[in-house]
């Protein structure tokens, strides 16, 4: 039997393979991967590789084994996940694996919109119609993800389409713990997580802070959700996945992201990083001394 973290080498699935090292011995963890270039870090800690790739239901084929736990973490390509996660769940069924763990979205099963309508809730319901004994992990939003943008929002302010609603984030590190839990520990059998960070944050409040560790004014650009798209379609990304990640942020206006329910601090045994934390770190990142 192996640990076997699909997409091993996106920013969550390396993060997983480092906390499953804290817990248990390399010789079981296996990373699937699409290319063994860019995974040679990992093989250089003895993680064992499997190559295959979410289109391709041939190479899955090989990719896991009777018994394994795996963490079918969800693709990233627009407009292809729900495939791709069904391929990845006709292999797993075939094999026999005695867990499938999946990172869906928070409060999944009650979303009102796209992103989790098109994607995350077609996906748990083909595990629950597989058979197969599952663990749903429902992350939040990532505080990275946000911070990453420090240096544009230092410039141009933080602009969103979410008025004053709360995200409970936590750090991609806390949500990649929290899976390497999962997987290493009984008792996880058939359930759904609702994971979120501790304290929920508005956009006024992150620019609030951000303005008071950076020294820099930060402005809070309320906008509508149309121009939101706009902006991000001007950035070169495609018109429907532009308006489907800023409908997000009406999620977030109706509360859908604010989280609360602790089961992330729970199962980590320690509290979410705070966002205060979060921004001192991408300061120094982007500043570095």
């Amino acid at each position: 039997m192996s640990i076997v973290v699909t997409a091993a080498t996106g920013q969550l699935g390396r993060l997983v393979i480092d906390e499953l090292l804290a817990r248990v011995p390399a010789d079981q963890i296996a990373a699937v991967v699409r290319d063994a270039d860019k995974a040679a870090d990992i093989a250089a800690k003895n993680v064992e590789l499997r190559i295959a790739d979410y289109e391709d239901p041939e190479t899955l084929k090989s990719a896991f084994s009777a018994d394994d736990v795996v963490l079918l973490i969800s693709g990233s390509e627009f407009g292809r996940r729900t495939v791709q996660h069904q391929n990845v769940i006709d292999a797993v069924t075939a094999a026999g694996v005695a867990r499938l763990a999946y990172t869906s979205v928070l409060g999944a099963p009650v979303a009102e919109y796209r992103l989790a309508d098109e994607q995350h809730k077609p996906t748990e319901q083909a595990i629950l119609d597989s058979g197969l004994t599952y663990t749903i992990l429902r992350n939040g939003w990532y505080t990275d993800n946000y911070t990453a943008q420090i240096p544009l929002q230092l410039a141009h302010g933080v602009t969103a389409a979410a008025g004053e609603g709360r995200i409970g984030s936590a750090t991609r590190r806390d949500y990649a713990a929290a899976a390497a839990v999962v997987l290493t520990t009984e008792g996880h059998e058939n359930k759904a997580y609702e994971l979120s960070g501790d304290t929920a944050w508005t956009f006024t409040e992150y620019a609030a802070e951000l303005s008071r560790q950076s020294g820099t004014e930060v402005a809070y650009n309320d906008v509508p959700v149309e121009a939101l798209a706009g902006m991000f379609t001007g950035a070169g990304m495609p018109a429907e996945q532009a308006e489907v990640f800023a409908e997000t942020d009406l999620a977030v206006k109706r509360g859908h992201f604010q989280g609360g329910s602790g089961d992330l601090s729970r199962l980590i045994g320690r509290p979410t990083t705070p966002l205060a934390e979060s921004i001192a770190a991408a300061l120094r990142a982007s500043n570095p001394a």
